[in-house]
């Protein structure tokens, strides 16, 4: 079962859907998206009485604005206390404190912060919205003397957010505070079967350009990857979806390994993989449909797919703008130019830079014993291919 809704929904989500025949929820964006084709779309009380006539119906939303319909909706069922429990990174980190014991971790509010003496704290920390998406507000702070000029920036990146994206999925009110985890992130994307056992579509590295770069500007995906940590990380979902109960539930999670191999969680957002529709990548380098798998109940047969001619590593470059940036002052965006970066662009997709502070995601292929491509643009201003 589909809900569509803000931000974005891909053409190869928008197929998917088509061809499943699965319910979907009468939304604005699904009645855009899918005007002109055979899908019939469900009010309120219908997807709802079909959600509660099969308890072992899967869900799936491609944004976290759909969150609030199905706790408003379905709160009969588990999926709101599902919800909570991985969304508040506050309520996350009280659930997995017995896996992960000695990772600080504070919640302050808002109106709070400028009574905090940052000399207290472990540094280089974090601090983000505990209700957060897309990296927004998410800052690290690395000495004392930072502190008031991080606050200044919170206190802008709060005056920019407000109003971007509902409460239920950026909630300004309430902060984490957390010790900044060392080594290599990266993104899972997986769902939990009927009987609550993990299975993973997709991983992604997220690489860095700095100690202090925060943003989602690369993502990357590769044979290496799934063979290296596909073991790994499913014991790792594995012990995450007993704390919290999960079966029939997709799942996006974000973690860092350290040089050791030591798995800490960072966040696992609900009812969803990859958000604007990241998990595609899954479609481009495998060549399976992950949104399809997690409806139908099936496991990727990862030895065929890694040895398959259909196989590429690919990557996700989100070209993000500056948080400071007036986007009402952009006039155009010069994609040809952009797109110069990358000898085997897949899939350009162009986004509402007015209303989003990005202007495109784009998949690339790549060679997975040169990531230049990649690394150059970690670091690259972006700002250069706009006119104003």
């Amino acid at each position: 079962m589909f809900i569509l809704d803000e931000p974005f929904v891909s053409d190869v989500l928008r197929d998917t859907v088509v061809a499943s025949g699965a319910p979907v929820l009468k939304t604005e964006m699904a009645t855009r998206v899918l005007a002109g084709t055979d899908v019939r779309l469900f009010s309120d009380a219908e997807f709802t009485q079909r959600v509660l006539e099969q308890p072992d119906a899967r869900i799936y939303t491609c944004s976290e604005a759909s969150i609030s319909w199905v706790v408003d909706h379905l709160e009969s069922t588990d999926l709101p206390r599902q919800i909570a429990l991985l969304k508040n990174k506050l309520q996350f980190r009280e659930l997995i404190r017995s896996l992960f014991p000695n990772t600080f971790f504070r919640g302050v509010r808002f109106l709070e912060l400028r009574q905090i003496d940052p000399s207290t704290l472990p540094k280089p920390f974090i601090i983000k919205p505990a209700v957060g998406f897309f990296s927004l507000g998410v800052h690290v702070v690395e000495s004392d003397e930072a502190w008031g000029d991080v606050l200044q920036t919170i206190d802008n990146d709060v005056a920019k957010i407000e109003g971007i994206y509902p409460e239920q999925v950026v909630n300004i009110d309430q902060f984490i505070i957390e010790e900044c985890l060392e080594g290599s992130e990266y993104a899972i994307d997986a769902y939990y079967d009927e009987a609550g056992e993990p299975v993973i579509v997709n991983i992604m590295e997220h690489p860095f350009a700095s100690g202090k770069d925060v943003s989602d500007r690369v993502y990357f995906t590769s044979r290496r990857l799934i063979e290296r940590w596909h073991a790994p990380f499913t014991e790792f979902l594995r012990n995450i979806g007993r704390l919290a109960g999960l079966s029939n539930f997709p799942t996006h999670t974000e973690v860092r390994v350290d040089s050791a191999g030591h798995i800490t969680p960072i966040e696992v957002n609900p009812l969803r993989f990859g958000g604007w529709c990241a998990v595609d990548i899954a479609h481009f380098a495998y060549g399976f449909d992950p949104y399809l798998y997690y409806l139908q109940n099936r496991r990727p047969d990862w030895d065929r797919i890694l040895t398959s001619d259909t196989y590429r590593a690919c990557a996700l470059v989100v070209a993000d703008l500056p948080a400071s940036l007036d986007r009402s002052t952009i006039q155009s965006v010069d994609y040809g130019g952009f797109l110069t970066h990358f000898s085997k662009p897949i899939d350009l997709r162009r986004i509402n830079y007015r209303r989003y502070p990005v202007f495109a995601f784009l998949f690339v292929e790549f060679d997975e014993n040169d990531i230049s491509e990649l690394d150059a643009i970690l670091g690259a201003d972006l700002t250069e291919y706009l006119r104003f």
